[in-house]
């Protein structure tokens, strides 16, 4: 999941270096929004600047991207040393800075960026630059986002004469709204010819008079999937739109000094220092739009959803849990699975020890505690009995590494546990996709304490579909759940019910997406969740680990009950937001069915 971070300070620069005693406030509130959505990139990160009111034949327009894990520090670390080679007294000298550093401007865009196109390299960091001799047609974007009909997009593009140099969303996105762009800029032109003559004042006027909520609409209308798009012109126009279902989040902040735009809440409060209430969400459909002259406003772009489907996803794992609402979204999350729990361990709370897997389980464990006590009275027995090593998550590494590096993320707390099956023990986790953490690591290093019975709990309901709007969960293969279903079907002997659903896919591949239905959901419908579950268990638990594995899973209702604005759960119920879900979903059943989603 990608991150984004906008901020437009809305005072000149030496007022900054008055109050806060530095011009470079803007970059020191850039570092913070962009390191404290550091769980949302793992691949690189970029930065672009653009100065306002530069004289000709000065650079107005600055940015930097690097890959890595550690690639937000070496911005930084680089955009100083370049700041180093100008005059000594540029640090106290807001004028100088501007005209001598490249990154000492007023509007700042920054984008933490993971890979969900298959496609990496330094090439398709954001943010993307767009460069053109007037500034108003220079464009700048970045954006957290996927589209499910890249395909179609290309082929718009193309049968207006373009050459997109690539088919990755991220260039098509750039390309369609560069387009539209110049062609808002060349009407303007039109207009304002017939009323001014000189050259300098009619491209003023342009960027006075630009209507970027035009443009985003008329490059938008055609876009299926789930975005947040930040974008900066080069004259000084600023702008973020969100997606009409409102998939993927975006926040912002707005004072007399600066206007903060974020994917997550609480990065905005902690770099701003304001409350939970002081920033709001943008509405689906909408875009805050923001003027050279620094002047906002909110645009429809194209009509909200009556329905919106905000992505779960968000709530259970991505977004940081020390947003409030999301902290206690997770709570709920623990709590709704007591029962479950309780029924798995034979309601022998004496004997069973409770624990997570860190670390973004953490806050589902204390709602599960809490609800533990609540249902019978007794203060349940709690331990620390994983501890992780390595802060990689291999749910969305890369797949070559995945495997290798499951077997080490996590350790043991030695005699946490009443050894030689004296105790239960449960362990909650956020989710279980593939699977993989669980069977070559996590059950085996658990075994070692010797449980008597180990219950594994996920408080997220069973994955099982892929995700096209922004996680790298694509093929039918990966998903535990998905192999699970396809062995229960194979032992009782209804294998033909997958050929059926591959012919049913098959009809429907050349069909306009708005046409085509999820057929794939039928592989699911002939068992319960109970039977699905003890199947994963099965398959997830390793020859030497001898004791009772079971496996608990959140249900859809209480997911609902406990994130009841975030209705988007197509990785679990197969309903996806919009139209090219389906289509893509189907692609990925043929595409198993046929032996071509290997990795």
């Amino acid at each position: 999941m990608c991150g984004i971070a906008m901020i437009r300070l809305l005072k000149p620069l030496d007022y900054y270096q008055k109050k806060y005693g530095t011009w470079e406030y803007g970059l020191q509130k850039m570092y913070l929004l962009m390191e404290k959505q550091h769980n949302r990139g793992q691949e690189g990160a970029g930065i672009a600047t653009v100065k306002l009111d530069m004289p000709p034949g000065e650079e107005y327009i600055s940015r930097k991207r690097i890959e890595g894990k550690n690639a937000i520090q070496e911005i930084f670390v680089d955009i100083d040393k370049n700041h180093s080679l100008a005059p000594e007294d540029y640090s106290s000298d807001a004028a100088k800075a501007k005209m001598f550093c490249p990154f000492a401007g007023e509007l700042y865009l920054g984008h933490l960026r993971y890979s969900t196109s298959g496609k990496s390299g330094l090439s398709y960091i954001h943010p993307f630059l767009r460069r053109h001799n007037w500034k108003s047609r220079t464009l700048v974007l970045a954006g957290n986002f996927n589209l499910t009909n890249v395909d179609e997009i290309f082929q718009s593009l193309t049968a207006q004469g373009q050459h997109p140099r690539d088919k990755s969303d991220t260039f098509l996105m750039l390309e369609s709204l560069g387009d539209k762009l110049d062609r808002e800029v060349q009407r303007e032109y039109e207009i304002i010819k017939q009323r001014y003559s000189n050259d300098q004042v009619i491209t003023r006027k342009i960027e006075e008079n630009l209507d970027i909520a035009s443009f985003i609409r008329k490059s938008e209308h055609i876009w299926d999937g789930g975005y947040v798009i930040c974008g900066m012109l080069g004259h000084g126009d600023a702008f973020l739109f969100r997606d009409p279902k409102g998939i993927r989040t975006a926040f912002y902040y707005a004072d007399d000094e600066i206007i903060v735009a974020a994917s997550e809440r609480p990065v905005i409060q902690t770099a701003i220092n304001v409350k939970a209430e002081q920033v709001h969400e943008l509405k689906p459909g909408e875009a805050l739009i923001i003027k050279k002259n620094g002047s906002m406003h909110f645009e429809t772009i194209r009509e909200a959803d009556p329905e919106p489907k905000p992505c779960s996803f968000e709530r259970i794992y991505f977004s940081r849990g020390s947003d409030k609402d999301i902290y206690q979204e997770r709570k709920k999350l623990g709590g709704f699975l007591s029962e479950a729990i309780l029924k798995a361990v034979d309601q022998d709370i004496d004997n069973t020890v409770f624990s997570f897997i860190p670390n973004t389980a953490e806050v589902a464990f204390y709602g599960m505690t809490d609800g533990i006590r609540t249902l019978t009275g007794k203060v349940p027995r709690i331990e620390k009995v994983l501890l992780k090593d390595i802060k990689l998550r291999t749910f969305i590494s890369q797949n070559k590494e995945r495997n290798d590096l499951a077997a080490h993320v996590y350790d043991i707390t030695y005699g946490s546990i009443r050894p030689e099956k004296k105790d239960n023990l449960v362990v909650i986790d956020d989710s279980i996709v593939r699977g993989t953490t669980l069977k070559q690591s996590i059950l085996n290093i658990l075994n070692r304490l010797e449980p008597k019975k180990i219950v594994i709990v996920s408080s997220s309901p069973q994955v099982r579909f892929p995700d096209y709007y922004g996680i790298d969960m694509a093929r039918m293969n990966e998903f535990c759940a998905f192999r699970a279903a396809v062995q229960l079907l194979k032992d009782s002997g209804r294998q033909k019910i997958m050929d059926d659903i591959y012919e049913k896919c098959k009809q429907q591949e050349n069909w306009p997406k708005e046409k085509v239905s999820n057929y794939v959901k039928e592989i699911y419908a002939p068992f319960t969740q109970e039977e699905i579950s003890s199947q994963i268990a099965k398959m997830l638990t390793p020859e030497e680990v001898h004791c009772p594995v079971e496996l608990v899973y959140q249900t859809i209702d209480n997911l609902h009950k406990a994130c009841p604005q975030h209705k988007g759960d197509w990785y679990f119920t197969g309903d996806y937001p919009t139209p090219g879900g389906n289509r893509m979903v189907n692609k990925a059943f043929i595409d198993y069915y046929e032996g071509k989603d290997k990795n």
